[in-house]
């Protein structure tokens, strides 16, 4: 690109420099007229740092990339030569006055400054010194008119401020007046007040006197009505002492009658028992009904209620399976409650649970069994299993599944033995060692129905 006239790069000799600090409104200007023109340049010509921001608006540049476009004018003389080209595009007429070396009477100071700035002409540090003192100079003009029109503000307010003290001071006048009036209006009303003061006085006297007379007269009568009572409790002491004689002689008699009775009875027991060793009789094992010939029903099993057309996630399944006589209920408890609530504390999981597990054992009348893990504690659990519910944890070595295998063999063949796991080795190995599976979820439905 093309060099405008009169400028020489940072490099090269004679190099003009400023000798104090751009001003601030200068710098922003600059930074202003800046990022307009790097919109017309492409991203190959921009500087490295300034590339992220070529799809900016204008005014989003200058208020991220103020500070490196500032740098990349002071730095890179290729890219000061590509904005001023784009500023003596933008502003034609105010770059060939700078390029000039003149000052434009109608031209805004900070404009010319910042055009100086970029284009660099010869002598542009003059130029900018120049336009930085007249800008300053306009501005000193305009604050100092500011101040003589503040000046007139204020003047204008003190006048209005002492109108509004005279206006003031005379409505305080008439409130001092008015005042005055109703505090002798006070001292009369006070003086009045002070006789009434005097005459009650006179009446909480004689009040007093009355008074005094009222309690001695009430003394007395309290003295009376203590001695009366006193005369009534020893009566009453009397009366009670009489009755509890009476009752000492009915308890008498009564425990001889029930002594003579129970020595009787267990003398026809000792007789009969000793007659049962004499003719030693057997005890009666049969029933008459026994020796009928007949078909009896079969025994129902756990494994006969899936025959039944019910759901294996139906809550009634788990209801007929705990109604079978002598049901026992073992509870994989941490397969259940990661099923049903896992986002809650190992804690809080515990106490739902068995919580759940305590009404469905008052319910059905089953033994209840729940089984924890226990391998990787590092203290016993410090917990109050609820009413009808056993708590277990599995000993250090050993899992939660190891520990219900056990105690599914520890049954006797032929109780109905009910295992919840969603575990499929857990429910494999209790249905073969003749438990009932029945999945983790059947039971979350159940304690949800209560």
């Amino acid at each position: 690109m093309e060099r405008t006239g009169g400028e020489r790069g940072p490099d090269e000799p004679g190099e003009e420099a400023l000798d104090r600090p751009l001003p601030e409104k200068v710098r922003r200007r600059v930074v202003a007229l800046t990022g307009d023109a790097l919109g017309g340049l492409t991203v190959a010509e921009l500087p490295v740092p300034l590339r992220q921001y070529a799809r900016f608006t204008p005014q989003r540049r200058v208020r991220f990339a103020g500070n490196a476009m500032a740098a990349a004018l002071e730095s890179d003389p290729a890219f000061r030569r590509r904005i001023a080209d784009r500023l003596c595009e933008a502003l034609p007429e105010l770059a060939a006055s700078v390029r000039g070396g003149t000052l434009p009477a109608a031209a805004d100071p900070v404009d010319v400054a910042a055009v100086a700035y970029v284009l660099r002409p010869e002598g542009w540090a003059k130029l900018v010194a120049a336009a930085s003192e007249e800008a300053q100079r306009t501005q000193a003009e305009r604050a100092g008119e500011e101040a003589e029109r503040e000046l007139a503000r204020l003047r204008e307010e003190l006048a209005q401020a002492r109108a509004a003290g005279r206006t003031h001071a005379e409505g305080l006048r008439a409130e001092l007046d008015a005042a005055r009036k109703e505090a002798d209006s006070l001292h009369r009303r006070l003086r009045s007040a002070l006789s009434d003061v005097r005459r009650g006085e006179a009446a909480v006297r004689k009040a007093r006197a009355e008074l005094e007379e009222v309690r001695a007269a009430a003394a007395a009568e309290k003295a009376a009505a203590e001695g009366e009572a006193r005369r009534l409790r020893s009566r009453l002491a009397e009366a009670e002492a009489a009755l509890e004689a009476g009752r000492r002689a009915v308890r008498e008699g009564r425990s001889v009658e029930d002594m003579r009775l129970r020595l009787l009875l267990d003398t026809v027991l000792d007789a009969a028992q000793g007659l049962r060793r004499e003719l030693a009789l057997p005890p009666v094992t049969h029933r008459p009904a026994e020796t009928v010939d007949a078909v009896e029903p079969g025994r129902m099993t756990p494994k006969d209620i899936a025959r039944r057309a019910l759901s294996e996630e139906d809550p009634a399944l788990l209801d007929q399976l705990l109604a079978l006589p002598q049901a026992h209920l073992v509870v994989d408890g941490y397969n259940v409650t990661k099923t049903g609530y896992p986002s809650l504390p190992l804690e809080k999981q515990r106490l739902r649970l068995l919580g759940g597990l305590a009404g469905l054992a008052a319910q059905t009348g089953a033994e209840v069994t729940c089984v924890f893990d226990g391998a990787e504690l590092a203290a016993p659990v410090l917990l109050a299993p609820p009413r009808g519910v056993r708590v277990l944890f599995s000993k250090p070595g050993q899992t939660a599944d190891e520990l219900i295998r056990r105690l599914v063999r520890a049954e006797p063949p032929g109780r109905p033995v009910v295992v919840v796991s969603a575990d499929r080795e857990v429910a494999d190995g209790v249905a073969a060692a003749g438990a009932r599976p029945v999945a983790s979820v059947l039971l979350l439905r159940r304690l949800g129905r209560t």
